[in-house]
């Protein structure tokens, strides 16, 4: 079965490798999975392009063809580079060893190139050939040059709205699949519904400011999206419970549904009302948590800054 290699950025590195797990599980149940450090190896029948599509953390990905051990440019290696015109080698150390990269790379485009009529192109070529080192194993892999997704387009935003990486990783930590619905019950500029739809999920969003859903709106429809926004209390998305299959959102904390409301009760009701067997991926102000001692299947801790530290709950 081919395996595909992730290295990931080692900012939020748990929740990163968390996503990629989730993603290849979601794909394929049978999926296995190695860690070494940042660099996650997936045994799957699902393309390493599909999972990359929709990861918020991956730096560098690619296909494993073999590990390495002794010689391995053969012919049945540079296979991978039958069709290719222009290709490029590069070198990942994540061992403890020290390596002139240059100096690899180097030699390895030469020798390549002895074998194939491709030809090296340090930018932007058809192949990118792998050499991975860790104190572990070594690993000869590869990808295709991928032409990158326009991100979704906000015409407005607004200060403290949630970050798109972990709305995405929120999004694919719960396995909400391309078809599904999602539901933000605190949508503000609608991020939620943007990234969402980005993957081939639809949106359903509600918020209490008029204004916010005004924008929301104005978002979706500079990027032809069709998720629907309602200007209601959170409440309401128990009217709706059946059109969706997940929830993902991030409750509010400088602003609430009822400006005398505190939100730590928000956070309390919100709780009360979340329907059952619905996926849900919550990320609060982790004071709340302090106070009213959520449960969850796993928590992820958020820095921010030294006075606002962000907990994202898993259900």
């Amino acid at each position: 079965m081919p395996e595909s290699f992730f290295i990931l950025s080692k900012d939020n590195l748990e929740l990163a490798i968390d996503e990629i797990i989730a993603l290849s599980k979601m794909y394929d149940r049978f999926s296995k999975v190695k860690i070494i450090s940042n660099l996650v190896i997936i045994q799957s029948k699902t393309n390493w392009e599909k999972i990359t599509g929709r990861a918020s953390f991956v730096k560098i990905s690619g296909q494993i063809l073999r590990k390495m051990s002794g010689l391995f440019l053969d012919e049945e290696n540079l296979g991978v580079l039958k069709n290719a015109k222009t290709f490029v080698c590069r070198i990942i150390n994540l061992s403890s060893n020290q390596f002139n990269i240059p100096e690899l790379e180097s030699s390895m485009g030469d020798m390549i190139s002895k074998f194939s009529y491709a030809k090296v192109k340090l930018e932007n070529p058809d192949i990118t050939v792998y050499l991975i080192f860790t104190d572990e194993e070594n690993f000869f892999g590869f990808s295709k040059r991928v032409n990158e997704t326009n991100r979704p387009i906000k015409i407005t935003k607004y200060p403290h709205e949630l970050d798109w990486k972990l709305t995405r990783v929120m999004i694919n930590l719960i396995g909400m699949k391309e078809g599904e619905t999602v539901c933000d019950p605190f949508c503000g500029t609608g991020t939620t519904l943007l990234e969402a739809e980005s993957m081939g999920i639809h949106g359903i969003g509600f918020d209490f400011d008029e204004k916010m859903c005004l924008i929301s709106k104005e978002n979706l429809k500079v990027n032809g999206y069709k998720s629907k926004v309602f200007n209601s209390d959170f409440q309401e998305l128990t009217k709706v419970s059946q059109d969706f299959d997940g929830i993902v959102t991030d409750l509010p904390y400088g602003r609430s549904s009822k400006t005398s409301e505190k939100p730590e009760e928000i956070l309390r009701r919100f709780f009360l009302i979340l329907p059952r067997r619905k996926r849900i991926a919550i990320m609060y102000k982790k004071e709340l948590d302090d106070k009213l001692k959520l449960k969850g299947l796993k928590k992820y801790e958020i820095y921010r800054h030294k006075s606002l530290t962000r907990t994202i709950l898993i259900k």
